[in-house]
């Protein structure tokens, strides 16, 4: 006795897998009748079974039309039948993307970020005074914090000026001025939690009060 056995291997590719091998083999057969009559009836059917196949495309707007596009599909767009939504191309199927435009830094010095440049442009538009002055400093400090940031070791004031002078064109110059930035320590400097800290302090007293009471009562 012998059997003519089929690997899957050897079987004809799946386009849409989702819906198996004998609903394929379904639109194979109908893209091969003769009459287009014939198809449109039998399309009709397989679109009915695509959904029974699919139940949750039925909260997808218009799930008809998507079942009709993947039954073109899944017939390598030789189906000849008439159908009640505009026909999908293979070109329109197969075209490919538009490349993705990513953002990119205007500076040099990306380790500031972009947030750094916008700071800088709308100080340019305030007027002369003590506001600007404060503000042109923090934004002096926050590039010292993000350079350290960047990197570990340490960094002079001048470099920072110098930065800045070169992010602004030249418009914005503290190197002439008598004032210093934060120092490391305080720019990098992580606050202590206070809520763990005095728990913490509390287990301890709570801790230490218990045992001088096991140690009275002995």
């Amino acid at each position: 006795m012998e059997f003519d056995l089929e690997n899957n291997s050897e079987r004809e590719h799946l386009i849409i897998p989702e819906y198996g091998r004998h609903l394929q083999k379904l639109v194979n057969h109908c893209i091969k009748l003769e009459t287009k009559e014939e198809r449109n009836k039998m399309a009709s059917a397989i679109v009915d079974v695509m959904g029974n196949l699919q139940p949750h495309l039925r909260d997808v707007p218009d799930f008809k039309h998507k079942l009709w596009d993947q039954l073109f599909i899944m017939s390598d767009f030789e189906l000849d039948a008439d159908s009640p939504y505009p026909q999908p191309s293979k070109e329109e199927l197969t075209a490919k993307p538009d490349k993705l435009g990513y953002p990119k830094s205007a500076s040099k010095y990306k380790f500031y970020g972009n947030n750094i440049q916008i700071m800088i442009d709308t100080a340019l538009t305030w007027e002369e005074g003590e506001l600007k002055d404060a503000l042109l400093y923090t934004i002096a400090n926050h590039m010292k914090k993000c350079y350290l940031n960047w990197n570990k070791d340490t960094v002079e004031d001048d470099v920072i000026f110098k930065h800045l002078v070169e992010l602004s064109d030249g418009k914005i110059s503290l190197t002439s001025e008598d004032e210093t930035l934060s120092e490391i320590k305080n720019l990098l400097r992580k606050k202590p939690s206070g809520k763990h800290t005095g728990s913490s302090n509390k287990h301890k007293n709570n801790k230490g009060s218990k045992s001088n009471k096991n140690y009275r009562r002995r």
